[in-house]
């Protein structure tokens, strides 16, 4: 989906609970030259993935809201040239979000920690009922941000190379390096993939297939 069209499906329905000009923020940062992944294709993938376990949501309204905004903020490199740390452009992104909703303030906190659960895929933990299913919400919400991984290969083999792009100024044996310990600590931990069991039986037979494939091929990269 373009943005136009994630416009009129998905956010139409969010704008009375945002400022003017929310949308045009978004719009700036997901579309920004520096996007690879994380741009439009990836919030379109999330919400191609929701709209399969819709039925899951307790409050389909701010796991939307979530994943508008999760990625809101993407910077890869400091201004000393070092690797800006994934926590911190979430952080980024979840105060950007603060600045630009009119949630109630209950609402804000919710979706405010639905954004910041992707800071630990594996491990993070609801801190709290904020409403009955949120603790359900946010690891649906967690499993959607991970999703992509059990795309068909094309589309995940294209998902690495955006990544690449977005690490362009990374020497190839650092990046291959780096992606390659994520994934390995995805597969150690390949229980905790996915949280729901609609979403574990769904995407993690397919995520695990591409992991382990990608594996293969970093390993036997000359530049590994």
């Amino acid at each position: 989906m373009d943005p136009a069209e994630l416009k009129t499906r998905y956010w139409r329905p969010l704008e009375v609970s945002h400022k003017p000009f929310a949308w045009e923020v978004l719009e700036a940062a997901y579309g920004h030259s520096g996007r690879g992944y994380h741009g439009w294709s990836h919030i379109s993938d999330l919400f191609e993935g929701l709209d399969q376990v819709s039925e899951l949501a307790s409050r389909r309204d701010l796991v939307t809201t979530a994943i508008f905004w999760h990625d809101a903020v993407y910077v890869t490199r400091t201004t000393d040239g070092t690797r800006r740390a994934d926590a911190v452009n979430v952080l980024d992104s979840a105060e950007l979000f603060r600045q630009h909703s009119l949630l109630s303030a209950a609402d804000a906190d919710a979706v405010h920690e639905l954004i910041m659960a992707t800071t630990d895929h594996l491990g993070a933990k609801a801190s709290q009922e904020r409403y009955p299913g949120f603790g359900h919400d946010l690891d649906l919400f967690v499993d959607l941000d991970l999703s992509p991984l059990a795309a068909p290969w094309e589309k995940f083999a294209s998902n690495f190379q955006a990544i690449r792009h977005e690490f362009s100024w990374v020497p190839e044996p650092a990046f291959n390096a780096a992606q390659g310990a994520f994934l390995e600590a995805l597969l150690t931990n390949e229980a905790k993939l996915f949280r729901r069991p609609e979403t574990i039986e769904r995407w993690r037979k397919k995520a695990l297939a591409n992991i382990e494939r990608c594996l293969d091929g970093l390993k036997a990269s000359p530049a590994a």
